[in-house]
């Protein structure tokens, strides 16, 4: 395995630095965020673009992982987390657009993975959502395989806002669905295995990695806290609203113990990305390289 992190809450560093300071901390590798080049508001750790895919040709794509390679680091995957099923279709247009060329750098640079979204319109069932599904993936899937790239969707929900409620942007969340993903694309879309949104929804961790292990092609380090009082006030149907709080690894209801027994149990040996959306250490760069820290010295027992 090798213990790394994603690099969206660093927007406003350049790249390199961020792997200088990597190395130095003691990880092995980086999943880069690729969001478009924008200015303007974004989506809470969204937007941050350490590679510009729209201008990027195979020689500076190679220069990339060239030069994180001599500074000790492999790329895990590009990332780019959209909503291709979004019901504006100009914007799905756009987001679509925008990930094929996250896929197509991808392939320029040798990576094998891009991690992403399978997307929702939460206003539709699970099911509508699956047939919009069948129509959007196929064309994206050719094209990744055009560039020898493989998908992995994230299992989130994406519902931690009132503009999300009540189906979430992504339905790639339940066994369910993911049953219907390994049948129609198995090999060519993938897992970006994230254990957290496992206790917003309180599905079996053990069960869970026992039945998808292995389809996952990349793991997500992250942590998430049940506000119990939160719960209590709101109730279920509320669906995370007021009382799902993300946390670094250590500080949530995640046991990693568990969780990487499951992981060594199910043969899977490659990154471990430690994503960061905890609002205790954010605000400042040395906050968020703090709760990074933190991560790492909770993490780095399991991950040989």
């Amino acid at each position: 395995m090798q213990l790394g992190l994603l690099t969206a809450p660093f927007p406003d560093v350049p790249l390199m630095d961020v792997a200088d300071w990597s190395v130095a901390s003691g990880f092995e590798a980086l999943e880069i965020a690729c969001w478009p080049v924008s200015k303007g508001p974004t989506r809470r750790y969204a937007g941050t673009s350490h590679i510009d895919v729209a201008n990027i040709g195979k020689s500076e794509a190679s220069d990339i992982v060239a030069t994180l390679s001599d500074k000790g680091l492999t790329v895990s995957a590009l990332g780019y987390y959209p909503n291709p099923l979004h019901p504006d279709e100009d914007h799905r247009n756009t987001v679509i657009e925008h990930l094929k060329l996250v896929i197509a750098a991808a392939g320029h640079m040798g990576l094998s993975v891009v991690n992403t979204f399978c997307g929702g319109d939460a206003s539709r069932n699970i099911d509508e959502n699956w047939e919009s599904a069948l129509q959007v993936w196929p064309d994206i899937i050719a094209h990744a395989r055009d560039c020898g790239v493989k998908i992995a969707f994230e299992n989130c929900p994406m519902i931690f806002s009132y503009d999300e409620w009540p189906g979430g942007h992504n339905i790639a969340y339940s066994p369910r669905i993911w049953r219907r993903i390994i049948e129609s694309w198995d090999g060519e879309v993938g897992m970006n295995f994230d254990p957290s949104h496992l206790i917003l929804q309180m599905i079996d961790q053990d069960r869970f990695i026992r039945e998808f292990g292995g389809h996952m092609f990349h793991v997500h380090a992250k942590d998430l806290m049940i506000d119990r009082d939160g719960l209590y006030d709101r109730g279920i149907l509320s669906a995370g609203m007021g009382w799902q709080v993300p946390r670094l690894p250590g500080l949530g209801d995640v046991n990693w113990a568990d969780f990487f027994a499951g992981l060594y149990r199910a043969s899977y040996d490659g990154p471990v990305i430690i994503e960061h959306e905890d609002r205790d250490f954010e605000g400042t760069e040395e906050l968020v390289k703090r709760g990074f820290l933190l991560a790492r010295d909770v993490l780095r027992p399991f991950v040989k």
